[in-house]
C-alpha cells in the first residue's frame, strides 16, 4: 500500500527506514538526518531484503517528483508492504528551516 504525507508535518518514528531515492551526489549535498541512499534506479528485489517485511519504508526525494515512482517501484516488486511517499522532499525540509546533514 502506498500512502502520501507531507514531510514537514511528518515526525518520524523510532528506528524508521528512509530512503532517499536521488542520486549520490544529490544525496552528498543534502539530505534528512537518519535517510538512506538507495537510488531509484537501483531499486530492486534485493533493496527490500534489508528491511523487515512489517516496517514502513518512508521515500522521499528533491522535490517529490522521484518518491512516488520509486513506490511505485518497490510496490510491484512486493505489493505487501507499507510504503509513505514524503511529499515535498528534501527541498520543502531545507524551505522549512529544518537542518539537512551533508556527505554519505
Amino acid at each position: 500500500m502506498i500512502r502520501k504525507q507531507e514531510i514537514t508535518t511528518f515526525e518520524f518514528p523510532e528506528n524508521a527506514i528512509i530512503w532517499d531515492v536521488r542520486d549520490a551526489k544529490a544525496y552528498a549535498e543534502g539530505h534528512v538526518k537518519g535517510a538512506v541512499n538507495q537510488p531509484i534506479d537501483d531499486l530492486n528485489a534485493q533493496s527490500l531484503t534489508q528491511v523487515n517485511s512489517d516496517q514502513s519504508i518512508y521515500i522521499l526525494c528533491g522535490g517529490g517528483s522521484k518518491a512516488p515512482r520509486a513506490a511505485e517501484k518497490l510496490e510491484s516488486l512486493d505489493n505487501a508492504r507499507d510504503y509513505v511517499v514524503l511529499m515535498g522532499g528534501t527541498r520543502a525540509v531545507r524551505d522549512a528551516g529544518i537542518p539537512l546533514e551533508q556527505g554519505c
